[in-house]
């Protein structure tokens, strides 16, 4: 299992980067490998993503999701992995993104590509494209504000 953390401050303020976060369809348009995200009910996710030329089905349970501060998961079945994503507050205008996530690769290429640090980069241009896509946009693309508690 490794463990990958990165962070980004972005130029917007927190609510708006938290609601556009939330809006996991949009996956896609920011995040290398991803070819679909589809949210299935409040802490459902399906995903299909291709990397290396290796495509993947999986499902993800939502575990835990507060308001401009967190969203956190983990998968059902398929590739073994989890992670949460956490807002800070920098300024009025400013919000630090910062993902940390735990995976454990599967195959060859995938275990290859973890000791190579690709994965790291990957998590690393996924976030920075997030950056790009959130402040050249003029509003996110929704929001739901829901809150989902933490495991008992």
């Amino acid at each position: 299992m490794s463990t990958i953390t990165e962070s980004v401050d972005v130029n917007v303020p927190v609510s708006r980067v938290y609601n556009q976060w939330t809006q996991f369809e949009s996956f896609p348009d920011f995040m290398a490998g991803v070819e679909e995200v589809r949210q299935v009910d409040d802490t459902h996710l399906h995903w299909v993503t291709r990397i290396a030329g290796v495509r993947r089905e999986f499902d993800a349970t939502i575990t835990e999701q507060h308001p401009d501060e967190r969203v956190a998961w983990r998968s059902d079945r398929g590739p073994d992995h989890g992670g949460v994503i956490t807002f800070h507050r920098l300024a009025d205008d400013r919000t630090r993104v910062t993902a940390q996530m735990d995976i454990d690769p599967e195959g060859l290429a995938e275990n290859a590509a973890d000791k190579l640090g690709v994965l790291d980069r990957r998590v690393h241009g996924d976030l920075h494209r997030f950056k790009e896509f959130v402040e050249g946009r003029g509003r996110e693309t929704g929001a739901w504000r829901g809150d989902v508690g933490r495991p008992g």
